[in-house]
């Protein structure tokens, strides 16, 4: 899913985001299900196969919440893996909703 910057602080490709990359030493920093995980930025994925290009993710998927330790630099895969949960629970939510909503928008037809 694409990063909508706008939600983001001002500084976080300026500031946060390179602390962070600084911090972990452009490797990601392993997630919960790849603890090990410490493949560079840039190079090519030993189990995926594709290019790494490490991203920030929020820990607790809130991303309003940028304290440092909150903060992960993680690759591809432990970023997807850690969010796929949270993805699957929002999207049935999304669901539930509309399907709601459509529900109380045609019971007025």
């Amino acid at each position: 899913m694409p990063c909508d910057y706008s939600q983001y602080p001002e500084n976080w490709k300026t500031e946060i985001r390179p602390a962070i990359l600084k911090r972990a030493g452009h490797c990601c920093e392993g997630s919960k299900a790849y603890p090990d995980c410490r493949v560079k930025n840039y190079s090519i994925h030993p189990l995926t196969g594709s290019r790494v290009i490490l991203t920030i993710a929020h820990v607790n998927h809130d991303i309003k919440d940028n304290r440092y330790e909150n903060l992960r630099a993680w690759c591809q895969l432990c970023h997807n893996t850690h969010d796929a949960e949270n993805r699957a629970r929002n999207r049935y939510r999304k669901r539930w909703e509309d399907k709601n909503q459509l529900k109380l928008w045609s019971k007025g037809k």
